[in-house]
């Protein structure tokens, strides 16, 4: 049996060699396909997060590497690995992977091609590698200044993708359920870019700009602390406009005194707080 072993450590090491080789990017994977390394900071979390500053392996994806020399040493470190993973989201290729899963009561592939024929986009030749369970992974590219997340089931039931921070299971992979092998005919293969359209789905929209929260009157404290907490360069403006905000929800008389006192306790000089409040009362009286 432990010969067994060794021979499959070996035979993922000479795969992933071979992966690295091509300008991708590999780790060790135990037969769970999680990373065979284990974190060297379990027993003393570190804050922030390390992501391999320290040296020491145990980082899962960004423990990848196409160094010859490094990769052995991560195999050496790790001789119960039975297989490797394949950094998605780093240069040269930028590998993105679509992971067309066999899950009870889905179809993945036919999920695909319904997208494909809604958002008209159409599948390139590329690697193709297949799965113990009968999925599939294809293997696309995505331009550098491209970031595409992971996601699980977000284009449709059984398709889940890997992207930046992400890996996939590379072929010559043994796992629990068996191994990885590339499908024929695609193991020549470049990874194709992946088409625009589909592009499109994988990359989520730009948020909107954040608007800034402004207090509600209420009973004038959030317009208080609104003051209270304003830096050098904004505390007239924020007093004018909380000035204006109290006199039209009709407290402007009650929080005069409060609105001032709380100007002074920023720095403001005294002849300028009361010139900004009575401004505001002015305005808000033009408005109203």
């Amino acid at each position: 049996m432990a010969t067994f072993r060794r021979q499959v450590t070996t035979l993922a090491l000479a795969h992933a060699l071979s992966a690295a080789e091509r300008g991708l990017a590999v780790l060790p994977l135990s037969r769970t396909k999680l990373p065979a390394l284990r974190s060297p900071h379990r027993a003393d979390p570190v804050r922030p997060p390390c992501h391999g500053e320290c040296g020491r392996p145990g980082h899962g994806v960004h423990d990848a590497s196409t160094d010859p020399a490094r990769i052995r040493a991560l195999f050496a470190a790790a001789p119960w690995a039975t297989g490797y993973g394949i950094a998605c989201g780093l240069p040269p290729h930028h590998l993105v992977g679509v992971d067309l899963d066999t899950k009870p009561g889905t179809d993945a592939p036919a999920a695909l091609r319904a997208l494909g024929l809604r958002f008209r986009f159409t599948l390139p030749e590329t690697v193709v590698v297949l799965t113990p369970s009968g999925g599939r992974h294809l293997w696309l590219t995505a331009p550098p200044d491209t970031v595409v997340p992971n996601s699980a089931s977000r284009l449709a039931p059984g398709i889940d993708i890997r992207g930046a921070g992400g890996y996939l299971v590379g072929p010559g992979s043994r796992t629990a359920h068996g191994v990885y092998v590339t499908a024929p005919g695609t193991a020549r293969l470049r990874p194709a870019p992946c088409p625009r359209n589909l592009l499109r789905l994988l990359v989520p929209p730009p948020r909107p700009p954040r608007r800034p929260l402004r207090p509600s009157p209420g009973d004038g404290q959030g317009l208080l602390h609104f003051v209270l907490t304003a830096h050098e360069g904004q505390r007239n403006t924020r007093l004018f406009w909380a000035a204006c905000r109290a006199h039209e929800s009709g407290l402007g008389p009650a929080l005069t005194v409060p609105l001032l006192e709380a100007a002074l306790a920023t720095g403001l000089p005294e002849p300028e707080a009361r010139a900004t409040i009575a401004s505001a009362a002015r305005v808000a009286g033009r408005v109203r």
